[in-house]
């Protein structure tokens, strides 16, 4: 047979020797969750799956010249690299100074992003945090995404990023391109076929639209479930053997710190204080509109978030109009039964990251600012309206 590298366009012709097929052990096991993933994220879960896995003995290999022509694909320049200074004990000492350092959890996952960013030039990578209400994960921290990646959700089970959440599984894809136009054939078929099986929706991947490479990182403690970690390339070979192992170690650290960071601390009471009126023209007016019958609060016409964190938002706007107040505290939300959190991990410090980072994005003239483990204060730079409606 002849196989071609998708870098270097090098072609050569193999000659093998079938050994066996297996259909259990941990090479099935493992391309039998990359396959599964592919499927997952193009609709084909429990149709396009992975029956058996043969293996043969390399007899011979021969370059072939003239196969294909092309260029190789150019890897980043400015990426570091662990030559000379820097080694593996380094890269670990390194991100835990930077998790030990985290005075909250929006600053772990900012620095965890960091990190991943300068030492190993991950671009392109998010950190989603599992919730365990709603059985999905909820993008948290980002770089190379812009404004869409803050909030973007992932089903467990669901995608790439979903089926690593459930199998607790590390995943690293390349050729992520070519794998997905393959199973996207074959979906072609089986919908064209009267008698093919029923196919779901696709699930848009949320980040890069020309992903090549993947690796997927799930973060757990013990048997909990914390999170996810993703990365993503345009080079189809950015992740190697070195990263996959390499960071299922940092993701325990990762793991760690967000657990730590998520459990309740110390908390004081907020004392109702009343908020100083924003001078006529100091800042723009915001309307807030919240439909009761699924929870999501809109600002200006716009779609800001929805559940707990919205009806957090709600109960602070409510009360910042009604009473003045802009002083609040964890403890007071946590038991709160009208917000619905739940008894067991309720992730409030998480959703708490969640709003904060919503209202900068589409209302910095209304934000939560921090004073304090556990304490918080609403400040609004202008006027501020809330509806209240049944349905959109």
């Amino acid at each position: 047979m002849e196989v071609c590298d998708p870098v270097t366009f090098e072609a050569f012709r193999l000659r093998l020797r079938f050994l066996r097929s297996e259909t259990a052990g941990a090479l099935f096991d493992a391309m039998a969750l990359r396959i599964q993933a592919i499927a997952s994220h193009t609709g084909m879960s429990g149709i396009f799956k992975l029956k058996a896995a043969d293996v043969f003995e390399v007899e011979r290999v021969e370059k072939v010249e003239g196969f294909l022509s092309g260029e190789a694909c150019p890897r980043p320049d400015d990426a570091l690299t662990l030559e000379g200074h820097r080694s593996e004990l380094r890269g670990l000492q390194w991100l835990s100074e930077r998790i030990n350092r985290a005075s909250d959890l929006a600053a772990l996952l900012d620095a965890v992003l960091e990190a991943l960013d300068t030492y190993f030039g991950f671009r392109h990578a998010m950190l989603l945090l599992a919730d365990e209400a709603t059985g999905r994960l909820v993008t948290l921290g980002s770089r190379g995404y812009g404004e869409a990646g803050i909030g973007a959700e992932v089903a467990v089970g669901e995608g790439l990023i979903g089926t690593v959440a459930r199998e607790r599984r590390v995943l690293r894809i390349s050729g992520l391109d070519q794998d997905l136009a393959y199973s996207r054939a074959i979906r072609r078929e089986v919908i064209a076929d009267p008698a093919g099986s029923p196919v779901a929706a696709e699930i848009p991947l949320p980040g890069l639209k020309d992903a090549r490479s993947a690796l997927v990182i799930p973060l757990a403690v013990c048997d909990h479930l914390v999170g996810v970690l993703a990365a993503e390339s345009r080079d189809p070979v950015a992740f190697d053997e070195w990263h996959e192992a390499y960071l299922e170690v940092l993701g325990n650290q990762i793991a760690l710190g967000l657990e730590r960071m998520s459990e309740p601390g110390e908390e004081k009471e907020a004392e109702a204080a009343p908020a100083a009126p924003a001078a006529p023209g100091a800042g723009r007016r915001h309307r807030f509109v919240f439909y009761r019958n699924d929870d999501c609060l809109f600002v200006d016409g716009e779609y800001l978030i929805r559940n707990v964190p919205g009806r957090i938002l709600r109960r602070l706007l409510c009360q910042f109009l009604g009473e003045g107040r802009t002083a609040f505290t964890n403890r007071e939300l946590r038991l709160d039964p009208s917000l619905g959190l739940p008894a067991f991990r309720d992730n409030l410090e998480s959703r708490l990251v969640l709003l904060r980072r919503r209202l900068e994005q589409k209302c910095p003239d209304v934000r939560l600012e921090s004073a304090g483990r556990g304490r918080f204060t609403l400040v609004a730079e202008g006027p501020v309206e809330l509806e209240e409606r049944d349905s959109a």
